[in-house]
């Protein structure tokens, strides 16, 4: 344990609270695996399970586990303009929807032969608010990562009410051609109910709208935006940009965090006057993680990788800067460990232990990954279960 923590006869308290281990276990799976392992050694301690996430890939579930929640499907556009079946989330008091974009609008809803920013759109994502709106929430924590859209989320708004005119004030139509046509935005149909509704954008990068670190440069590549396309998109957004701060007065090409998803962080801070929040900053609001953390003996987090961006943003890297505040140490467990994790050691973590024991090919660990970090987890609890006698084994 920490040199600032006494050990007492009384039951250790342990804080599982994993991310999602990416295409083998959800947080929830994590942190049951995590707790089985533990248990199994150390029948007696207090396991308070949290599953986590950033505001990425799994946030959904996590927060819904977490909450008691529950899961919701809707029928929306994809970005190609066909209909799908998407899931968003609502809390367990029914006051708080989680929506990821990247179930409406997500990069991985397109084929990588199809993917083109100026045609793909934002709308389902606007459509699933929309949807969330109807259950009478108060508040809406939108997710934006992995999103296949350069749209400045004219498309997700469109769904929401306002409209986007081109030349003879006809409805531009989609993707990043619909920006380019924009001439003029009439906002008076937008959904009322957004007035008295908080809307919380989860935004993990400090991108601005436009400029060589902006949207269309440095994400739009990796939508399928060739470098004519770059260009033309930067322009569109700055030319929205433009339109906004003359019906709003909010001046937002600039600002940390508005180039994300495409620019819709940007147009619902413009528009919606969204907060733009760290994800897990977010997920740890609503989960109590904050209030909890104090309270504990030890946490052992972990995800799929950990790695030197760990720290930054990730889900177990914020959770183990805030344990160091507390002086509550941090063990990780990762599929794979990465490069220079060293400086993980004064960011909170005192071990990181890989779930991989022996030579596998990684379809084999993925298959296995409960058992694998069931098997990890008891061995940690060995370990504690040592600390705590005092004594050689």
């Amino acid at each position: 344990m920490a040199p600032n923590k006494k050990v007492s006869s009384n039951p250790l308290k342990i804080l599982v609270a994993p991310n999602a281990f990416k295409e083998s276990l959800s947080a929830m799976e994590a942190a049951e695996v995590i707790t089985e392992g533990i248990l199994k050694v150390m029948p007696g301690a207090q396991i308070t399970k949290i599953p986590i996430a950033d505001g990425g890939d799994g946030t959904l579930e996590a927060v819904v586990a977490g909450t008691r929640g529950k899961i919701y499907k809707a029928r929306v556009l994809n970005p190609l303009g066909k209909r799908i079946t998407a899931e968003y989330g609502i809390t367990g008091d029914g006051t708080t929807a989680i929506i990821e974009m990247s179930r409406a609008s997500g990069l991985a809803l397109v084929p990588p032969a199809k993917r083109n920013p100026m045609i793909t759109t934002s709308y389902g994502t606007g459509e699933l608010i929309g949807t969330a709106l109807d259950r009478g929430v108060k508040s809406i924590i939108l997710g934006i990562g992995g999103s296949a859209t350069v749209d400045g989320g004219i498309g997700a708004l469109q769904a929401l009410g306002i409209q986007f005119l081109g030349k003879d004030r006809n409805p531009v139509g989609p993707g990043g051609a619909g920006l380019q046509a924009l001439r003029s935005i009439d906002w008076s149909g937008l959904d009322l109910r957004l007035r008295r509704t908080r809307l919380l954008v989860a935004c993990d990068v400090d991108n601005p709208l436009v400029g060589r670190n902006g949207s269309a440069a440095v994400f739009g590549p990796q939508k399928g935006a060739t470098p004519a396309m770059v260009t033309e998109l930067d322009k569109a957004l700055r030319k929205l940009a433009k339109l906004i701060q003359q019906i709003t007065g909010k001046e937002i090409s600039k600002l940390p965090g508005t180039g994300a998803a495409g620019g819709i962080a940007g147009s619902f801070k413009g528009l919606l006057d969204a907060q733009l929040r760290p994800g897990s900053d977010l997920v740890f609001d609503l989960l109590s993680v904050k209030r909890i953390v104090p309270q504990m003996d030890l946490i052992i987090t972990g995800e799929g990788k950990i790695d030197f961006q760990t720290p930054f943003g990730k889900g177990p890297g914020m959770l183990a800067r805030l344990s160091q505040r507390y002086k509550v140490p941090v063990i990780g467990i990762a599929g794979s460990i990465g490069e220079d994790v060293k400086s993980l050691f004064d960011r909170g973590f005192v071990a990181i232990f890989s779930i991989v024991n022996r030579p596998m090919e990684l379809e084999f660990a993925l298959h296995n990954a409960a058992s694998l970090t069931r098997s990890t987890a008891e061995q940690i609890a060995r370990l504690l279960r040592l600390k705590m006698s005092g004594t050689r084994k």
